[in-house]
């Protein structure tokens, strides 16, 4: 996923979008050019031992490996032909890595063992979007007989989903078919860029549908997968058109506008900030979302003299927020030019899902990681278990040490967090709900749950390291 950095010397945004639901610490998942040699190894491959690994395109010059346990790394090609391969986005090597690779006979060695490319029925599509043509592939495991499918939902990022999601082939060689396209605006598929949830969400019943019809008779359980934004989307499209399932990978119950708060009132409470010093910093964040999201034309005199009143306060160096790292740096004259010209695009600032969770039927699974600092999560479990309570039939898993994107991290010696792998069993959770709607036995092997504050300094979870099962109905 990407992010949109701002350029101190430059009066522009970058180019990149606003990152309401994106930024995890996985950097990579927009794939670069990559050397015919190295592309012909994207794939999903079946070990001696039965693990699967999927190959899939990383940026510059590197690919990313990830086995379904969620283990995780980058391969480069050396000189010599061989690979080097890292510890999750780490620079430390990996004890496993790829040793050789036959494009011709689909055939690897990684780890010691020798695997073989999965082969999967694939279908390429485009569909129409009220005039906007949108670009979508649709992967099923071989055979005759009806499996699940699962539509693939977008976060914020801009990138081509069709060419870095992985889930695309992880999913299939778990016996699930996978649909992949590319929202509006990004890769193959025509429109301009969008973060209108509404848009995004009929967007999303229309790759459904199209899922559905490619799919035939083979075409079994139907839903959706969404990480992030799509977070937002899934469950407002499964109320617009019914299906058998939503899949909330890290995302929340409340709005961007809020999403931002929490984002800095975590941000203030991890750096060790007073009760005070976050109520100055939450005043200033609010006065910054009222000048992007009128797009410089309202707030700015309140906001800039905020800005110049804490400037020196101990805790400013440390507010960044989803939303106040855009403007904070820039004039006047830099963010009417940035959010009119680069952030032009509609976004749902204000959309609120909780109507439709509360109303919705569709059985959902919702993944939280405990660490999120993007998506903080504390807020968006309080509400899935209250909508549990009253008898929504919805599943809840929330793990610690996972922050957005579902990977554990560790610390760099400046204090900055590195991923190191996907969160142990979230591919198999997922896996599990998709196939069937059921958790069963999930507490022995997909988490650990552990005391974490909320953000109302609340204390969740079981005590120590015993596991629990999720919380369903």
């Amino acid at each position: 996923m990407t992010s949109l950095a701002v350029l101190p010397l430059c009066a522009l945004l970058a180019a990149t979008p606003a990152p309401t639901m994106a930024q995890p610490a996985p950097a990579d998942r927009a794939p670069a050019a990559i050397p015919l040699t190295t592309s012909c190894l994207v794939g999903a491959y079946r070990l001696e031992s039965g693990r699967t690994l999927d190959i899939a395109p990383a940026r510059g010059n590197s690919l990313r490996w990830t086995a379904f346990s969620g283990e995780t790394g980058r391969l480069r090609p050396l000189p010599d032909g061989a690979w080097a391969s890292t510890v999750g986005w780490t620079d430390r090597p990996a004890a496993d890595t790829l040793s050789s690779a036959d494009c011709d006979k689909g055939e690897i060695t990684f780890g010691g063992q020798r695997g073989q490319r999965i082969a999967f029925d694939v279908r390429e599509t485009t569909f129409d979007a009220g005039g906007v043509p949108l670009v979508g592939r649709l992967v099923m495991p071989r055979g005759q007989g009806p499996v699940p499918v699962v539509v693939l939902l977008h976060g914020s990022e801009s990138d081509s989903a069709r060419e870095g999601d992985a889930l695309q082939r992880i999913f299939p060689a778990e016996g699930i078919g996978a649909f992949v396209y590319d929202k509006r605006g990004t890769g193959g598929s025509g429109g301009a860029y969008t973060q209108d949830i509404g848009v995004l969400a009929d967007d999303a019943v229309l790759a459904m549908k199209e899922a559905r019809r490619l799919s035939g008779s083979r075409a079994g359980r139907i839903g959706y997968q969404g990480g992030s934004q799509g977070g937002w989307v899934a469950p407002l499209a499964a109320e617009r058109a019914p299906v058998d399932f939503a899949v909330v990978s890290f995302g929340l119950t409340v709005s961007m506008l809020e999403q931002d708060l929490q984002s800095v009132a975590l941000e203030m409470r991890a750096n060790g900030h007073s009760a005070r010093d976050t109520e100055d910093a939450l005043a200033l964040t609010r006065a910054g979302q009222q000048v992007i999201e009128t797009r410089g034309r309202e707030g700015y005199e309140a906001f800039d003299a905020l800005r110049e009143r804490y400037r020196s306060r101990a805790w400013f160096k440390d507010v960044r927020g989803n939303f106040l790292h855009l403007v904070l740096p820039l004039d006047k004259a830099q963010i009417l030019e940035g959010l009119n010209t680069t952030y032009k695009f509609d976004v749902s600032f204000r959309y609120d899902p909780m109507p439709t969770l509360r109303a919705s039927r569709t059985p959902q699974l919702w993944v939280l990681g405990v660490d999120d600092r993007v998506a903080p999560s504390a807020r968006s479990e309080a509400d899935i278990r209250a909508l549990i309570a009253a008898g929504k039939r919805y599943t809840l898993a929330v793990y610690p040490g996972a922050d957005h994107g579902m990977t554990e991290f560790e610390r760099t010696p400046d204090g900055q967090r590195v991923s190191t792998r996907y969160a142990e069993g979230y591919f198999a959770l997922m896996r599990d709900f998709i196939r069937n709607g059921q958790a069963a036995d999930v507490g022995d092997r997909y988490w650990e749950s552990r005391h974490h504050p909320t953000l109302d300094g609340e204390v969740t979870g079981a005590r120590g390291s015993s596991r629990v099962p999720p919380s369903r109905p």
